[in-house]
């Protein structure tokens, strides 16, 4: 019986150890899909293009000194989808729900990613939906390019595509959308390989050079 009241008490241990494990596993997701997509609904009909002229903007309704604390450039109604969503859950492992005045009656629970000041990475915000990844298009074309020559400070989301491509020579872009030193380092390298003027300037033929093009050498 010793040996059967043991083997119970293992067993007790174990299941109570894996229902723990579950439940910290659940608590470190980011809020669902389903959430993100109710929010948006109430907040702006789900339009990430609204900007109604109250000072919020896109489909989260962002203000702009929010936007910009969590490294959004430019106007947000006017940043893709997946930019938009990539900023939201920013703002919420920042500072969860409480940006947003819809979460509350909504009911939407925080888990243990808000306010976690874990920034997010472009591939952990796909998940939401509303956009999807700002990557390339899956079959490998370059998409058009936007027709801006950027420099050093620029900041754009169309950046956003040309950075997050670089990834494939191996650098390792979070895709801000801003034209700082690693992606003067990497227009250079690009241009040095192709033998496109190594003005440091991201123009057409550097565009779609990161597609195109021969590797660079970092």
């Amino acid at each position: 019986m010793a040996g059967k009241r043991s083997a119970l008490r293992w067993l007790t241990v174990i299941a109570t150890g894996c229902a723990l494990l579950a439940a910290g596993a659940a608590a470190t997701a980011d809020p669902s899909a389903s959430d993100w997509s109710r929010l948006r609904q109430c907040e702006s009909s789900g339009r990430y293009s609204t900007n109604t002229g109250n000072g919020y903007y896109g489909a989260y309704q962002f203000d702009l000194p929010t936007w910009r604390s969590v490294g959004g450039t430019g106007s947000p109604h006017q940043a893709s989808p997946a930019e938009q969503d990539h900023r939201a859950l920013y703002l919420y492992r920042m500072r969860g729900w409480q940006p947003w005045e819809c979460a509350g009656k909504l009911g939407l629970r925080a888990d243990a990613d808000a306010r976690s000041k874990r920034v997010p990475t472009y591939a952990e915000s796909a998940y939401i939906g509303g956009g999807g990844s700002p990557a390339p298009p899956s079959g490998g074309g370059a998409p058009p390019w936007p027709g801006v020559v950027y420099s050093y400070g620029d900041c754009s989301p169309a950046l956003v595509a040309w950075q997050l491509r670089m990834n494939a020579y191996g650098y390792d872009f979070q895709g801000t959308g801003c034209y700082y030193a690693e992606t003067q380092a990497a227009v250079l390298a690009l241009q040095r390989a192709n033998g496109i003027n190594d003005s440091g300037k991201l123009g057409p033929k550097t565009w779609r050079a990161a597609w195109y093009g021969a590797r660079p050498r970092q």
